[in-house]
């Protein structure tokens, strides 16, 4: 999975550095000059005919948030955004689909011999991509440009900036990364120079978001400290729990704190979306809460066998792939899902099935696989820490 650096942000990203050694017209790069980062196209094209679920696995395996559709001769038939698979989710639809119906078939495209670096510049900007394709005279894909190939310099992605409060639920003891825990509050565990909940403050940063709530209770005061020795551009205010309230309870302590929406996270997870999109489909949906969700691709290292009466065996698959859509730990809520939490503990799948109780509305925002870290237990953490230190 790909770990979201919300300091090092383009729209798109790719490998090693390449070489162009073609010119352009209408001022292309000169001959030979290194320029920008080089991926395997293989990665990001697919074929027409394919599954949902095939295209989610290819953009979880790249840090592309586009996939380019083509036919068998390697001809242009579109392009296959992580939005175009979330609209198809959303809509009720399968992951066992083809992506025939679900792919763009009018994308910004370059032809040859007329592409230049300059053009594709004004275009991302203007139309706000991180990847074009370049086609020859036959609509055959040749090249794929992509952000950092482009510009001379990253450059983070302007998202669409919002004004609501943050809370971040970071009262828990951390018992599942212990005995680290046993000395540090989990909100101050490492990921490169910063703890984790800078980390998700930066991210919520760059969405325009400034104002954050933090609910503590384990070592609260050793993460006051740590915020009151940060320089900081945003507010913070801190609510203390008197006693251990679940990953809800703490949210009946800001009652009249605000009114409206708000987002809500776990100090343990980071997730990479577009957040003012996210409030939109809360808000035109007129839920009481959103759950941001994250697809996970899980193989089974077994045969599986299904068997009926008499434990006669009427099929048997190999090694079956299974995909779930699994919570994150992050949601917006309205503040009047804050009377439906009972006084004492109270967990957010307590609160969310109540929520459901009441023919109240609750939906769910899907994110890429890849766009979704969780760092609640050491394995996790690991291979956290390990892409984290690639990309920075």
């Amino acid at each position: 999975a790909h770990f979201f650096n919300p300091r090092q942000s383009p729209p798109a990203r790719g490998g090693e550095g390449r070489h162009v050694t073609r010119a352009t017209k209408g001022g292309g790069r000169p001959q030979g000059r290194k320029y920008g980062p080089r991926f395997d196209m293989k990665a990001i094209v697919i074929r027409e005919g394919k599954s949902v679920k095939d295209a989610l696995k290819k953009l979880d395996k790249t840090s592309e948030k586009v996939l380019v559709v083509v036919d068998g001769d390697h001809r242009l038939l579109g392009t296959l955004s992580d939005g175009d698979i979330r609209r198809h989710l959303l809509k009720g639809r399968s992951l066992d689909d083809s992506i025939n119906g679900v792919y763009h078939r009018n994308p910004v495209v370059l032809t040859r011999p007329d592409a230049s670096y300059e053009r594709a510049q004004e275009l991302m900007l203007a139309r706000k991509i991180g990847l074009i394709p370049v086609l020859d005279e036959d609509r055959k894909v040749v090249e794929l440009l992509t952000w950092n190939q482009v510009f001379s310099k990253p450059q983070k992605r302007r998202w669409e900036t919002i004004d609501l409060p943050v809370v971040i639920m970071a009262g828990g003891k951390g018992t599942r990364l212990e005995p680290f825990t046993k000395v540090f509050p989990k909100p101050l565990i490492p990921l490169g120079d910063k703890p984790i909940i800078e980390v998700i403050i930066d991210e919520f940063r760059e969405h325009g978001l400034k104002r954050f709530y933090v609910t503590v209770n384990y070592k609260a005061e050793m993460i006051e400290a740590y915020f009151k020795c940060l320089p900081r551009d945003y507010e913070i205010t801190f609510i203390r729990e008197s006693e251990y309230l679940g990953t809800a309870g703490a949210l009946r302590l800001l009652k009249g704190c605000f009114e409206g929406p708000f987002i809500v996270s776990n100090c343990d997870t980071v997730v990479k979306a577009d957040y003012a999109e996210v409030v939109r489909l809360h808000q035109q949906q007129a839920s009481s809460i959103t759950i941001m969700s994250a697809l996970r691709h899980y193989e089974i290292p077994y045969g599986v066998l299904s068997y009926g009466h008499g434990g006669e065996i009427t099929s048997l698959v190999e090694k079956p792939e299974c995909t779930f859509t699994i919570n994150t730990g992050c949601y917006v809520l309205d503040t009047e899902a804050l009377s439906l939490i009972p006084d004492g503990p109270c967990d957010m799948p307590s609160l969310i099935s109540e929520i459901i109780a009441k023919n109240k509305k609750a939906i769910t925002y899907p994110v890429n696989e890849s766009d979704y870290v969780d760092i609640g237990q050491w394995d996790e953490y690991r291979r956290t820490v390990k892409v984290f230190e690639q990309v920075t």
